[in-house]
């Protein structure tokens, strides 16, 4: 990040989430590509998006349309800020691409007035504001995918009510291959289409290999990560 008097210039990393067997809880950060947003002063006093690359135009300028844009609305309203903010934002990740292209977007505004305020807020609690976005965005506020972007590394999202992230130690060397297949994924749509009830033995299944996904990584044990790499819930 490079900070002067006037302006702020933030990048998020984008995520993988629903790990395997982690729908909603798993997810981490990849190193790239991510989402880059520029704050700039303006003495309007209001809270402006002035411009928005990398999307083929298809994102909303009205900062209560663009999850950049209500990260900070809602940082404004909860830290009383009175200054007006000029939002540039600069998409390089495709988007319904499931690599968490909305929570970058929110991750990357928030962490930059953050910083504009002298950082008055910890990291992690900026969480709730990005959530807050997410729901603009999809209807659901999720934290797998922006919990990860913020906080970088692998995470466990024990509790949506309350908050409850967990960062989980993981082998450093272990490498994360993302393959696009340039196909888009509305998140609430996919969302609609899930069953709602699952059985006994798919739910104690599931939970088994979370934990042992969990284990895999704590211990770097790569023959139960792997063994663990099972979704009997989600993916069918």
């Amino acid at each position: 990040m490079k900070k002067n008097t006037e302006q702020v210039r933030a990048f998020a990393p984008a995520t993988v989430a629903n790990v395997a067997c982690g729908f909603d809880v798993l997810g981490f950060a990849l190193h790239e590509p991510g989402d880059e947003v520029i704050l700039r002063r303006n003495k309007s006093g209001e809270i402006r998006i002035v411009s928005v690359s990398g999307d083929e135009g298809r994102l909303s300028l009205k900062a209560s349309e663009n999850t950049a844009g209500v990260a900070i609305l809602e940082m404004v309203k909860a830290t009383g800020f009175k200054g007006g903010v000029d939002i540039e934002l600069n998409k390089h990740m495709p988007m319904g691409s499931g690599m968490g292209s909305s929570a970058a977007s929110a991750v990357a505004a928030a962490v930059a007035l953050n910083e504009f305020l002298d950082e008055p807020l910890e990291k992690r609690d900026l969480l709730p504001f990005i959530l807050e976005a997410e729901r603009a965005a999809c209807g659901s506020a999720h934290a797998d995918n922006a919990a990860a972007s913020l906080l970088g590394g692998f995470i466990l999202v024990r509790s949506h009510q309350p908050l409850d992230v967990v960062s989980l130690a993981y082998p450093e060397e272990l490498v994360a291959v993302v393959l696009h297949p340039h196909i888009e994924i509305n998140t609430g749509g996919s969302r609609r289409i899930l069953r709602k009830q699952i059985s006994l033995s798919s739910a104690v299944q599931q939970w088994a290999n979370v934990g042992g996904l969990v284990a895999g990584l704590q211990s770097k044990d790569y023959n139960l990560i792997s063994r663990s790499l099972e979704d009997v819930v989600i993916e069918p």
